[in-house]
């Protein structure tokens, strides 16, 4: 591995695993690896999967099946949550050379140096119970917006979810470290901060899973008496984690953006229940209220599965009456896929797929007229847009505040530059 000098790295799933893909590349550009595109032909593919959804699998194995097209002499890395949940299946996968769990991704240099083309898939993985680092990791992929991680990990065992086990326990960065990437950040001219985690909410448990003195209010607020960033937005936090006086805090904040994200998964209790969420929909309903209370321009994104298991039309009508009724802006829809080891595998009865797809479609088109209403109330206000360098098509865009979404003629001097705009 001596002469491989260029690598290519590819993202799979949340904004989590874009930071720890940029921290992988600026470990492998500290060794002497050059980066390239992911299109190019690279003696290095890193691939950083996700494992939420039965798409996220299948997008692996094409992607391997594309570099074996393009450059069947390259090394092949799989790395991320799907590489820690099956790492056998995917070594089987013709192609990949080696097999990174949660514990050894960002020892990736060190198993690159051994590697050899041509012998089995090497795969270097542990029990999850055994994962309990915590690795600083943030994106620098333009100037505009980082993505900053501050928590890993999970506690809770929602039934249809395996990122507990792909994941391990929840832990944190202390507030002093997050301080020190912000100052690194600040250095790049980033304008712009997302807080990811997890379970961003419970940010505060140690290496060991105990709970220290700082959480995610003291984080924000020592955020937002610290210089060097303009702006911070938080991405997307548990309802029941969700307290009183984070609201309050981003109400009265100059620097944390008025932008939730609150995943919901159903709005009918039944459901909740059976999905072993930690709320009901009524405390859902109070933080919504509490938030366009004191924030009244304030975006708020929701997650929701549809059609997982014993689903009936009553419930999806309890959830779409229930959207309906939410001062909400946008929807993240997600149809409901069976994953290994889940204990929603159990229950009954299995909605079937064309169901599934169809209430996906209905909320979907629910989600566009939310958005449409929510940019529409907002049309003729004034408010401060930061735009991303990318000319696309003789346009640039960028997001306000509450992150309503802008296109204009492009300008390189708006490049990573915050613009008062009017919308229209």
């Amino acid at each position: 591995m001596s002469t491989t000098k260029s690598v290519a790295l590819h993202t799979l799933g949340c904004k989590l695993n874009y930071s720890e893909t940029s921290a992988i590349e600026r470990l492998l550009e500290n060794d002497g690896f050059v980066k390239k595109d992911f299109t190019e032909e690279a003696d290095v593919y890193v691939i950083n999967t996700c494992s939420v959804t039965e798409n996220a699998d299948k997008e692996c194995r094409l992607l391997v099946r594309r570099i074996q097209r393009k450059a069947p002499q390259a090394m092949v890395v799989i790395t991320g949550c799907y590489a820690q949940l099956k790492p056998k299946e995917i070594a089987a996968i013709d192609g990949v050379d080696l097999v990174l769990g949660a514990a050894e991704k960002f020892n990736i240099t060190k198993h690159l140096q051994d590697l050899t083309k041509g012998d089995s898939a090497k795969i270097c993985s542990c029990d999850i119970e055994e994962v309990n680092g915590f690795h600083s990791s943030f994106s620098i992929s333009s100037r505009t917006r980082t993505f900053l991680k501050v928590q890993d990990g999970c506690d809770y065992n929602c039934s249809f979810c395996t990122i507990p086990m792909a994941r391990g326990k929840s832990r944190s960065n202390s507030i002093e470290n997050v301080l020190a990437d912000i100052k690194k950040i600040a250095k790049e001219g980033v304008k712009e901060i997302v807080l990811t985690g997890i379970n961003l909410g419970d940010f505060g448990k140690n290496d060991e899973g105990q709970k220290k003195s700082e959480d995610f209010y003291n984080l924000l607020l020592a955020i937002e008496e610290n210089e060097g960033v303009e702006r911070y937005r938080i991405s997307s936090i548990e309802p029941n984690l969700l307290t009183d006086r984070i609201i309050e805090l981003v109400a009265a904040s100059k620097k944390i953006m008025p932008h939730f994200h609150i995943p919901l998964q159903s709005g009918s209790n039944k459901i909740l229940a059976s999905m072993r969420r930690r709320y009901r929909r009524e405390l859902y309903a109070e933080k919504i209220a509490l938030i366009k209370n004191l924030i009244p321009d304030c975006c708020v994104g929701v997650d929701v599965i549809t059609g997982f298991p014993g689903e009936t039309d009553e419930d999806f009508n309890d959830t779409v009456a229930f959207l309906k009724d939410m001062d909400v802006s946008y929807l993240h829809v997600f149809t409901y896929s069976e994953r290994s080891n889940t204990y929603a595998l159990n229950i009954k009865p299995v909605v079937p797929i064309n169901v599934r797809n169809n209430r996906t479609k209905i909320l979907r088109n629910l989600s566009y007229k939310k958005l449409q209403d929510f940019t529409q109330k907002h049309n003729g206000e004034t408010r401060k847009v930061l735009f991303e360098g990318a000319d696309k098509n003789g346009l640039m865009e960028g997001y306000t505040d509450n992150y309503i979404k802008i296109s204009v003629p492009f300008k390189n001097e708006w490049t990573n530059n915050i613009i008062d705009w009017k919308i229209q």
